[in-house]
């Protein structure tokens, strides 16, 4: 039996519906992101085919899906915004409501509030509009889904930018993530700014 795919249930006959995931809670490094995607339409078929939950896509499908969804945006059938809160951000406020601010940055870059927001997860952020908790939401909720996609790539972009300006930790490889590698080389050079204090393997290395 195949599976599920998102579809645009929860969008439809709800007005300007935004669909709002993120994308890096666990890293070691790097910003938390969040991307924001409204609909104007029930978008085409050939379109809905490329979106998926992000971490059932491969690299390469996640290119062609953010392609698609920027030259969507291009024709005016969605509209996409992204906010990020830094490493930084995340050990000042935490990484729950850094994810938040996250969120309610992408919100804030709309051109018009939406009159409901589908979070996916099951803790609503303070946002300027009602807000509706998907749990596996980027399953099941194409907007959210779109979402995951935007805030995926433009994260693993901006780790691979990071790449070349701080040699030997393999941002490009593990985008943050807790990797053997990416330990080992805290270990071996020690944190630079992109990590994040308050989680244990960077504060570990202050002690």
């Amino acid at each position: 039996m195949s599976r599920q795919r998102p579809d645009f249930t929860a969008e439809s006959s709800q007005g300007r519906v935004a669909g709002i995931d993120e994308v890096g809670r666990g890293p070691l490094a790097g910003p938390v992101v969040a991307a924001a995607v409204v609909f104007l339409r029930a978008p085409p078929a050939s379109l809905a085919a490329l979106i998926d939950d992000s971490k059932r896509l491969n690299p390469g499908q996640r290119a062609t899906a953010f392609a698609a969804l920027r030259d969507a945006a291009r024709a005016g059938l969605v509209e996409c915004a992204v906010g990020a809160a830094s490493a930084t951000e995340i050990g000042r406020l935490n990484i729950l409501r850094a994810t938040h601010l996250a969120m309610a940055r992408a919100l804030a870059r709309m051109t018009t509030p939406p009159d409901l927001a589908l979070v996916d997860g099951n803790q609503a952020p303070p946002l300027p509009c009602p807000v509706r908790c998907v749990i596996g939401g980027d399953g099941l909720s194409l907007s959210i889904a779109a979402a995951s996609i935007l805030a995926k790539v433009v994260r693993d972009r901006a780790m691979a930018r990071l790449d070349p300006r701080w040699p030997g930790y393999g941002f490009a490889r593990h985008v943050g993530y807790a990797t053997a590698a990416h330990r080992d080389a805290l270990l071996r050079l020690g944190p630079t700014p992109h990590h994040r204090r308050g989680f244990a393997p960077v504060d570990d290395l202050f002690r």
